[in-house]
């Protein structure tokens, strides 16, 4: 392959790479049972897209891989699960429901908009509930099938969150 066909396949690929990109958002819309389904093939596509098809052309012709910016690594924000939460004694877990899901909705939020905004919510009727409870109260909802969820949940940029179907 010359460096002019390789070009136009790495042209092509970076579409399809982005078009993956876009179907993704779109089966993160699915129902969870059909979202698992679909989720779960695209990755091994995309994956072999990634590390299979663009990285051959790349070994061959390094000058053709786009420049990207360095992502940042996604971190865990907090490892706190629900069963080691104490609350103040004039908060009750419904209390932290209430707020919760007042603030979600039926499309994906992220986890960390989520928890700085009811963050805030509390702090608005002169409560002082840390972000780590209320992302420790996200996660065992979403165990608990009450929400739904996307993502691993420690990670609060990296995950999201909503309304059940």
């Amino acid at each position: 392959m010359d460096r002019g066909q390789a070009a136009k396949i790495n042209q092509h690929l970076l579409d399809a790479d982005r078009a993956m990109n876009r179907a993704s958002r779109a089966i993160a819309g699915l129902a969870k049972e059909e979202r698992l389904k679909f989720d779960g093939l695209l990755e091994e596509v995309w994956a072999a897209l990634q590390s299979k098809l663009l990285a051959a052309i790349y070994d061959q012709y390094p000058d053709l891989e786009p420049p990207y910016e360095k992502a940042e690594e996604p971190a865990v924000d907090s490892e706190l699960r629900w069963d080691q939460v104490r609350l103040p004694p004039n908060v009750s877990e419904a209390d932290i429901d209430g707020i919760i899901f007042s603030l979600m909705e039926k499309h994906w939020q992220k986890v960390a908009m989520v928890v700085g905004d009811a963050v805030g919510r509390f702090r608005e009727i002169g409560l002082d509930i840390s972000a780590e409870i209320l992302a420790a109260r996200l996660l065992a909802l979403a165990e608990a099938d009450r929400i739904e969820a996307v993502g691993d949940l420690r990670k609060w940029r990296w995950s999201e969150v909503r309304l059940k179907d």
